[in-house]
């Protein structure tokens, strides 16, 4: 067996590997033996087929599978121990003549191979990118505080209803009829029926009252809602449109819990903050380390517009490239691989050089750095439910359970390799530092 690189220029390359049958032949018969072990033939004993015929069964198909093998781990392991820096896959060469795979050999095999470019740069202080700091508003903070106070809250019995409080009562309709509907306890929230001449009349309503009002237009004729409210099929409650009446037995409303101590040890654990003032701070720190992910996304997107501009001489392999995509997705069609050529090769540009940076600057991702993205991610999914003080403990469990995904953990990979990279890019170029609303910092996307 041989193998040789020809370069044919910068970026494009071949690779010829010539085979003698002897490099592949014992695979070929190691193989035939197994299939004699179990074959089923009738006539013969299991193990006990004549080589021969095995041979004129089996000879060719395994010959071929051996061959493309060999070729391949050939094909690879060179590229591989020579740290080829390839673009899309090897291809087989389109000046390849066809060859006699019964005879003897030699046989050679001709590969096409995109070569990455070389990049030349330089990244300094000269190179000015905006960074983005997302104001934490009192109003965001307002809203949160108000969150974690409705996880301490209660509902409350009380006389008189307003709106958003639910009601309990007997639903009856308003019908001669001897079937006529009627639903014992029925819940409803008035402040979400649809119609507005509905909903005013159980303003200022008191238990015992009975009110008289059509469920049909409250809800605007839905027919999920009415199913649920009447206890009916959706098919039979959809038709139902009479006024009905309804007895007033319990109004329940909602009352936020207390920010207290209690309340702040329970978000924050115990003793974590101590007053009204530390515990506003610590949720507009919170908010604060929940947009970080978003400035340093939008950092990066900055970053490859300035950066990927010192590659704008660096020549690609594009009909190598072109040729590649419409083997490997026949989905595409040459025309649309023309049209959109120039982004992708914008996007290989800036791939390529988070890769020399990686390289260059020695830059590694552990294993310790994925599981810590996987628990960041896992945090951030509990802080939206109002969860701020989660056990270090269940953050390991959730974040392993992610990383047994293989398809989750290469993803984490990347967002953690994405985050190491651009935390280099912060400390080698200039950052220009803006404090935006997320208003502003929304319309950022819209420019584009």
């Amino acid at each position: 067996m041989n193998v040789e690189k020809v370069i044919i220029d910068a970026v494009n390359a071949q690779i010829k590997i010539t085979l003698e049958k002897a490099d592949y032949q014992e695979s070929v018969n190691k193989t035939l033996r197994s299939y004699r072990q179990k074959a089923q033939i009738p006539g013969f004993r299991p193990g006990m087929a004549p080589m021969s015929l095995i041979k004129k069964m089996y000879e060719k198909g395994v010959t071929a599978d051996e061959l493309n093998k060999t070729l391949s781990d050939s094909l690879f392991n060179y590229i591989k121990d020579n740290n080829l820096n390839i673009l899309g896959e090897p291809l087989p060469s389109e000046s390849q003549e066809a060859q006699d795979l019964d005879g003897e050999g030699p046989f050679e095999f001709i590969f096409d191979i995109a070569l990455a470019p070389e990049l030349n740069y330089t990244l300094n202080k000269k190179d000015s990118i905006p960074y983005y700091n997302i104001t934490v508003t009192e109003e965001m903070v307002d809203s949160q505080v108000k969150a974690y106070a409705s996880r301490g809250g209660r509902y409350e019995k009380v006389d008189a209803f307003q709106m958003r409080d639910s009601i309990k009562g007997n639903l009856v309709e308003i019908s001669e009829a001897e079937d006529a509907i009627k639903v014992e306890d029925a819940l409803m929230l008035p402040s979400f029926f649809k119609n507005d001449e509905e909903k005013a009349k159980f303003e200022g309503a008191k238990v015992g009252d009975v009110i008289t009002y059509n469920p049909h237009k409250a809800n605007d004729g839905n027919e999920a809602e009415l199913a649920s409210l009447l206890r009916l099929p959706k098919e039979v409650a959809k038709d139902v449109t009479s006024d009905f009446t309804f007895e007033i037995k319990e109004i329940n409303r909602f009352v936020e819990g207390e920010l207290n101590q209690e309340l702040f040890d329970q978000i924050y654990g115990e003793g974590a903050v101590d007053s009204l003032e530390a515990f506003r701070a610590k949720v507009k720190e919170d908010i604060a380390s929940q947009f970080v992910p978003e400035s340093d996304y939008r950092f990066m997107v900055d970053a490859e517009e300035k950066l990927v501009n010192k590659l704008k001489d660096v020549v690609f392999p594009e009909a190598f490239l072109k040729r590649w995509l419409l083997i490997a997705d026949n989905k595409k069609t040459a025309e649309g691989i023309d049209a959109d050529m120039p982004k992708m090769i914008e996007e290989l540009k800036w791939h390529l050089m988070k890769e020399d940076i990686i390289k260059k600057n020695d830059i590694k991702i552990e294993n310790a750095d994925v599981l810590a993205m996987a628990k960041t991610i896992t945090k951030a999914q509990f802080a939206q439910y109002g969860m701020a003080n989660v056990p270090e403990e269940l953050l390991e469990q959730y974040a392993g359970e992610m990383l047994k995904k293989p398809e989750q953990a290469r993803n984490l990979q990347d967002q953690a390799m994405s985050q190491k990279v651009a935390e280099f890019l912060k400390g080698a170029v200039k950052l220009t530092v803006k404090e935006v609303t997320t208003e502003e910092f929304n319309k950022l996307y819209e420019k584009k």
